[in-house]
């Protein structure tokens, strides 16, 4: 797993005393990495007992129309751009910010489909 606590260096180099040393609290979990194919999802108990679920896979998602205000539910087909990493789209990848093939046309994920469990995308033209 991730440790994702406070650095024990400073941003000029120098080394920072901490107060206290890493707690089970700080790790982080491994990235979902959302694919095409057909719909999964993962329920991840959090802190506090809370639950966040993870979609694994999905191959639909809610596109919304900006001008018309409609949304509708189209199957996506690839991923075209994902500014995040360029080798995303070679493993159509699916994150916040990536550019899709749907039916409806191009559309751009606004949601975090390894933190919410849905794939909602905006259509870009």
């Amino acid at each position: 797993m991730l440790w994702q606590g406070r650095s024990v260096r400073r941003q000029t180099g120098g080394r920072i005393k901490p107060a206290c040393g890493k707690r089970r609290v700080d790790i982080g979990r491994s990235p979902a990495e959302t694919h095409i194919g057909e719909a999964r999802r993962k329920l991840i108990r959090t802190h506090g007992g809370n639950q966040k679920v993870r979609a694994m896979r999905d191959n639909f998602a809610c596109v919304s129309n900006p001008k018309t205000g409609e949304t509708k539910k189209v199957e996506i087909k690839n991923v075209e751009v994902n500014p995040a990493n360029p080798n995303y789209v070679r493993r159509n990848l699916l994150t916040k910010g990536a550019i899709i093939l749907t039916e409806a046309g191009k559309a751009r994920i606004v949601s975090r489909p390894g933190q919410d469990g849905v794939i909602n995308a905006v259509l870009i033209e």
